[in-house]
């Protein structure tokens, strides 16, 4: 249940006209306005702290640049996300020991990871990470940080949940009723390494986290993951996001990381291009999925 007071309610309009005004007020224009400098991942100084968080509640992002270089370095990754509590890993199947996915081609070897196309050289179309997470295990942040760039390509598009959101409340306040009914979408029965099999999920698209009172989006542009409610406005709420996210609407970020820098968010819509490498040079990503948003341990 969204509280009324919430600027996310869909019928307090005047929460919501005053917190869409302060967010679009304040939006920057460029991908390079993301960056941070960091000089030392373990421990933030002041500014950076700032500067980060500054970024973070703008837009629900930010890309930190370290001088770790090419450096297979996953406590860095950690312990900069822990600095913004970010601290329960989800630790999917195919991630790594320590929870932490290590996102390099494995689809010309046989393994069982190049199954699945985050570990291919395919490109990933809009999504939200864990869209197909059940709710004791929201995704509400993620850390993606780079080791090694490809040589060509590998490219990703950021587009900020909450200009998704004012995107289709100003277009149609009934597109937002119809994304936050409980049956909005439905994730088939499958079989999860994790929790086995699971049986047919039905949840909304956009919730709000009752801890932070932040907007949370669940959403892939991939038609055989999902299936849409079959209801008019659903259907027509659906259509408008792609038809927004097949442009470059205001808000829209293109950039491809280089080594040592990353990609710390509240999972914001994401893609990735296709892209290519050499086996003597594999493009590596760590990615860190977290059960908790991102929040100001500083403050006070």
């Amino acid at each position: 249940m969204i509280p009324y007071e919430s600027p996310f309610h869909p019928d307090n309009d005047a929460g919501y006209r005053a917190w869409r005004d302060a967010k679009l007020a304040a939006y920057p224009s460029r991908a390079e306005d993301l960056v941070v400098e960091v000089r030392d991942p373990h421990a933030l100084t002041g500014a950076e702290y700032r500067a980060v968080l500054d970024r973070v509640r703008r837009t629900n992002m930010v890309v930190y640049a370290t001088g770790l270089g090419d450096a297979e370095d996953k406590a860095a990754v950690r312990a900069l996300s822990a600095q913004f509590g970010l601290a329960h890993l989800d630790a999917n199947w195919l991630a790594d020991e320590d929870g932490i996915s290590s996102l390099t081609p494995r689809d010309e070897g046989g393994e069982k990871r190049g199954d699945y196309i985050p570990y291919t050289h395919h490109r990933i179309r809009w999504h939200t990470d864990g869209y197909y997470n059940p709710e004791s295990r929201r995704i509400l942040a993620m850390t993606l940080h780079c080791v090694r760039e490809a040589a060509d390509g590998g490219e990703n598009e950021l587009f900020d949940q909450d200009l998704a959101y004012i995107h289709l409340r100003d277009s149609n306040p009934d597109f937002i009723r119809a994304l936050m009914a409980a049956d909005a979408m439905t994730i088939p029965a499958r079989v999860d390494e994790v929790d086995g099999e699971r049986p047919e999920e039905k949840g909304p698209v956009f919730l709000v986290d009752p801890v932070s009172g932040g907007l949370h989006l669940r959403y892939t542009a991939r038609t055989r993951s999902i299936a849409w409610k079959d209801d008019p406005t659903t259907l027509a709420a659906v259509k408008a996001i792609e038809d927004l996210l097949a442009g470059q609407p205001f808000g829209w970020f293109r950039l491809k990381l280089q080594p040592g820098m990353g990609l710390l968010c509240n999972n914001v819509l994401h893609t990735r291009d296709g892209f290519s490498d050499s086996p003597e040079r594999r493009r590596l990503l760590y990615r860190a999925r977290y059960h908790e948003r991102i929040r100001d341990l500083r403050a006070g």
